[in-house]
């Protein structure tokens, strides 16, 4: 209990910049709170506050356990009223990654429906190509294609991203439309590579047999799905991504789909989160309350 009750302590002097307005908001001694986060931080082995005559502000390193702190508190206070009745007046702050197509196309259009139903949450939303490291970033869950190979991880199945190879019209019109594998040596790809410096992908199909990959020159690589289609929108060379990003560019025959039978293997969708022994409750609700709208388009 004296950890919590220092952490309470450490975030009140945090948010007033001020051991002695810290002090006075909890009807505590300004002493016992000086001890009480020196006693913290030599238990961390790090500073938490720069402390000058005039002010006092959180070093890199009070930041980052600041958000730490509020989520421990905020599981805490979860563990103490799980049987309470208004148990369910969830609080605390979510932390979740997601790609920007996911996220713009499918989830923000919806989030405000969760935020109604729990008005003491918050959401922490980012959206990233890059495979995020949960448990050191500390991200609650995240929406992520392929399979979890992590012990440390646990998922949720949700369903399958089919994939759509496309092109501009400029494009089509100076290349012209590739009808099989072997035209497309004549082509280039708009090629793909989150990681910098490490090769792109090329062109993925399924020979009848099994998937392979086609390896095919481009002028340009990019690292997010935005610039990606942008990209493409702009003529230079086929993409092959997910359908669900190019609905409207479809429909307005900005861009073309083109070689339908020759896709790319569809991508398996998950809800992935730390494989902890009792996720805190306002994550589990919000996975529950995630899981169908992504069905709706991926199941």
């Amino acid at each position: 209990m004296d950890k919590i009750a220092a952490m309470r302590t450490f975030i009140r002097v945090a948010e007033l910049q001020s051991f002695s307005q810290a002090a006075h908001n909890l009807g505590l001694a300004k002493a016992s709170v000086s001890a009480s986060i020196q006693a913290l931080e030599a238990a961390l082995s790090a500073k938490l506050f720069q402390r000058t005559t005039r002010q006092v502000r959180l070093t890199s390193e009070g930041r980052s356990f600041l958000e730490r702190c509020k989520d421990v508190l905020s599981d805490f206070d979860e563990l103490e009223t799980m049987f309470h009745p208004e148990a369910q007046k969830l609080a605390g702050k979510i932390r979740v990654d997601m790609s920007t197509p996911v996220a713009r196309e499918v989830v923000l259009p919806r989030i405000g429906e969760f935020l109604k139903k729990y008005p003491r949450v918050e959401i922490d939303l980012s959206s990233s190509e890059r495979r995020v490291d949960l448990i050191r970033e500390g991200i609650d869950c995240v929406v992520r294609g392929g399979n979890t190979r992590d012990p440390a991880l646990a998922e949720k199945p949700i369903g399958a991203i089919e994939f759509v190879n496309v092109a501009s019209p400029a494009y089509l019109k100076a290349f012209g439309v590739p009808k099989s594998i072997e035209d497309l040596k004549s082509h280039r790809l708009i090629l793909f590579s989150t990681v910098p410096g490490s090769p792109p992908s090329g062109f993925e199909y399924h020979d009848g047999t099994k998937y392979r990959e086609l390896q095919i020159g481009g002028s340009i690589t990019v690292d997010t799905a935005d610039a990606y289609k942008a990209a493409c929108l702009a003529g230079l060379g086929i993409c092959q991504t997910p359908r669900i990003s190019l609905l409207s560019e479809l429909k307005e025959k900005c861009l073309v789909e083109i070689l339908p039978t020759f896709k790319a293997e569809p991508m398996q969708i998950s809800i992935v989160y730390p494989q902890k022994r009792m996720l805190a409750r306002r994550v589990r609700v919000f996975i529950d309350w995630l899981a169908p709208i992504l069905k709706e388009t991926y199941g």
